[in-house]
């Protein structure tokens, strides 16, 4: 007797996630789908006063003011000029909307839970921010977990960034 499987049944069996990779310098790396609302080409962004230096500014996204991280800076890689493949990933991070800025962004892949390794051995940047590493094709992605790449003191900063920008 032979069963149908449909691929809604094999994602459910099989725990399957879908990641958006993108690039910073040489490095390849990505973040659940689910937390993406939209990539974009990096808008005017209007400087504030006072931000941390991985706190580009704000840009007007459809009416909402979404505060913009260079994640270059924000992990300490050297900078470089924001070109035609830079690219903007507007996520959801705590219910608050969010722009980072990446180098490029890639594709979109689906593994299956069990092909991310949670092994916390890399050292480059803080292991709060990594969820885990995917092997693909040869290649290593690091899985970021968004939900920490702002301690508690830069969420309540973005609050008062966003607060204030969008009372005016």
């Amino acid at each position: 007797m032979s069963q149908r499987i449909n691929s809604a049944t094999i994602e459910k069996e099989e725990n399957l996630k879908q990641i958006i990779g993108f690039k910073i310098k040489d490095e390849e790396y990505g973040l659940e789908i689910l937390k993406v609302n939209e990539v974009i080409r990096i808008k005017e962004i209007t400087k504030l006063p006072k931000a941390p230096d991985f706190v580009k500014g704000v840009i007007n996204l459809r009416g909402d003011v979404i505060p913009i991280i260079d994640l270059r800076e924000k992990f300490g890689i050297p900078g470089d000029k924001y070109s035609e493949t830079k690219r903007v990933i507007i996520v959801e991070v705590e219910g608050r909307s969010m722009g980072i800025i990446v180098d490029s962004v890639s594709h979109v892949i689906r593994i299956a839970e069990s092909q991310i390794d949670t092994s916390p051995f890399l050292g480059g940047i803080s292991k709060e921010y990594i969820s885990g590493v995917i092997k693909f094709d040869e290649r290593l992605i690091v899985l970021l977990n968004i939900d920490k790449i702002l301690t508690t003191e830069e969420k309540i900063e973005m609050d008062k960034i966003q607060y204030s920008n969008t009372k005016n």
